[in-house]
C-alpha cells in the first residue's frame, strides 16, 4: 500500500504546489492552511469548503498527519512530559510547563542527539533521525494544552541547528500570517553553536537565541560538551557580537552549575570577559541527575552566590526554576526509558 504524504509541516509555497496537482485553483493552499494550523483538523475531510470531489482527490494521496501523543507523565508541579511517536518505534518528548504567567512547551527537534553532551541523556541515544517541519508541528497543534501555551522553546531532544531546514520551515509556518502567527518574540531556539547554521538562522529567522555554555574555558567545555571541539565557544561568541540585537531578538546562555566543576569566581570572571560587550543574559540552572553521570548539582546557596557574583560584572543573570524532575522531565529520561523496554 503506497504511503500518503503528510501535508501538516507544509509551507504555503509547497501548498500551492499540492493545491495544482490535484486540480484545485491557488487559493486553495490558504484554505488547507486554514484547516491545518488555525483549526487543527485530523483528517482531510474535515477541510469542508474544499469541494467534496476534490477533497477526496487529496485524500487518495495526502493525509494530515497528525499524531496524539503516545503517553503523558504529570508532575506534581504541573509539568506534563508528553512522548510522540517517532520514526521506527522511536519517542520524542514535548514538555508542557506552566507557570502564572505563562505556559511553556520545549519541543524536541530530533530522535535523539549526536552531540553527545556529558549531563544529557538524550546524547546517549545517538542521532536516529531528523523529524520533519510536520512532525515539529504535531507536538505542538496536537497538545491537549495547545490553546494555552504562550511560549515555545527548541529545547527538548536534538540540536536544532543539526535539523535547520526543518526547524526553520517549522519556525515560518509558526510566525507566519497563514500558518500559527505567531511572534518570534515568543519562541527561542537553543544550539550548541553550529556556526553556518547559526548564521542561516539569524538571517532567516527573528526568534530569540539560547546557546549552550556551561564553562568559559574551551578544555572544560568540551569534557561536558564535546561539541566544542567543532564549536568552540570564543568562535560562537565572536559571531554573536558581529550582529545587532538591539530590537530583533533576546540572546542568553544556558549554564548548567555542576558543583565543584564550573562554579568558581574563576567561572565568573572569565564568563563576565567572555560575554563583554555582548548584549545577553546568562540563565543558570540546576542539574537534573541522570544514571552514570558523577556530576552533582550546586546547592540553592550556591547558584545564588554565582548569580549575585555575575550581575555584580555586569552580566545579567537568573536562576532559572527546577521543574517535573519527579517525572524524569531532564531531556532524554523518558523516552530513553521507553527505547529500552522496546528492546528487551
Amino acid at each position: 500500500m503506497e504511503q500518503k504524504t503528510s501535508l501538516l509541516g507544509m509551507t504555503i509555497a509547497e501548498l500551492r504546489t499540492v493545491a495544482a496537482e490535484v486540480g484545485l485553483p491557488a487559493y486553495a493552499a490558504s484554505q488547507m492552511a486554514d484547516w491545518l494550523y488555525k483549526k487543527r483538523v485530523s483528517e482531510v475531510a474535515e477541510m469542508t469548503n474544499i469541494a467534496l470531489r476534490k477533497r477526496e482527490v487529496l485524500a487518495a494521496g495526502y493525509t494530515v498527519g497528525a499524531r496524539e501523543p503516545a503517553e503523558a507523565a504529570r508532575s506534581k508541579d504541573g509539568t506534563v512530559k508528553y512522548l510522540f511517536e517517532a520514526a521506527a518505534g522511536r519517542f520524542v518528548e514535548a514538555v508542557y510547563i506552566p507557570a502564572e504567567e505563562r505556559d511553556t512547551l520545549c519541543v524536541s527537534s530530533q530522535v535523539g542527539c549526536r552531540m553527545a553532551c556529558h549531563f544529557c541523556m538524550t546524547g546517549r541515544q545517538g542521532l536516529g533521525a531528523n523529524l520533519t517541519a510536520g512532525e515539529i508541528m504535531n507536538q505542538i497543534l496536537r497538545l491537549p494544552e495547545a490553546t494555552q501555551l504562550t511560549n515555545l522553546v527548541f529545547m527538548g531532544m536534538g540540536e536544532p541547528l543539526d535539523n535547520v531546514d526543518e526547524v526553520l520551515k517549522a519556525l515560518e509556518i509558526l510566525t507566519s500570517s497563514y500558518g500559527v502567527g505567531w511572534s518570534p518574540r515568543r519562541i527561542t531556539v537553543s544550539t550548541v553553536g553550529v556556526a553556518a547554521p547559526l548564521r542561516r538562522f539569524l538571517a532567516e529567522s527573528e526568534c530569540h537565541l539560547a546557546v549552550s555554555l556551561h564553562s568559559p574555558f574551551a578544555e572544560e567545555r568540551a569534557r561536558l560538551m564535546p561539541a566544542e571541539r567543532a564549536c568552540p565557544v570564543e568562535e560562537v561568541v565572536a559571531l554573536l557580537k558581529e550582529y545587532d540585537f538591539a530590537h530583533r531578538r533576546r540572546v542568553s546562555f544556558e549554564y548548567i552549575l555542576f558543583d565543584g566543576v564550573n562554579d568558581t569566581m574563576r567561572h565568573v570572571k572569565a564568563l563576565a570577559a567572555l560575554l563583554r560587550g555582548l548584549p545577553c543574559r546568562v540563565n543558570l540552572i540546576r542539574f537534573h541527575a541522570i544514571p552514570g553521570v558523577a556530576l552533582r548539582s550546586c546547592s540553592a546557596e550556591k547558584m545564588i552566590w554565582f548569580r549575585d557574583a555575575l550581575n555584580a560584572r555586569g552580566v545579567v543573570c537568573t536562576i532559572r526554576t527546577s521543574r517535573g524532575e519527579d517525572i524524569q522531565a531532564a531531556c532524554g529520561m523518558l523516552s530513553t526509558k521507553r527505547l529500552l523496554e522496546k528492546r528487551h
